[in-house]
């Protein structure tokens, strides 16, 4: 049974959270569109495979793809891991300064244990 993913954040992390379909992207991101084909060959791998990381990815909206006859390329598209990128930096900051509160407080407490 396939996952449904409602929001678009949902589905950009479900697709990063293959070590494939990140693997793809980067190939993407050094050598700018690829086909299919070329996304293929480094995988050893069916092309059916290779196809359905190419859907997840197209689906999270973080590649694009433009037919030219029968040959499929792909580009990378920035915007949804921007979005990632943001969300975790807004979490981040929050877990930081929530861990530094806590780390203060343990800090109060250490002398009083000292006076036992």
């Amino acid at each position: 049974m396939a996952i449904q993913y409602q929001q678009p954040l949902d589905r950009t992390f479900h697709a990063l959270g293959d070590g494939t379909r990140r693997r793809l992207l980067s190939m993407l991101a050094a050598h700018g569109a690829l086909s299919a084909s070329e996304l293929h060959a480094p995988f050893d791998v069916a092309q059916p495979t290779v196809s359905k990381h190419l859907k997840v990815l197209e689906q999270a909206g973080l590649i694009s793809r433009h037919v030219e006859g029968r040959t499929h390329r792909f580009r990378l598209e920035v915007a949804p891991m921007q979005e990632a990128e943001d969300w975790i930096d807004r979490h981040k900051t929050f877990w930081e300064g929530t861990l530094q509160r806590l780390e203060d407080f343990v800090q109060t407490l250490e002398p009083r244990e000292g006076k036992k």
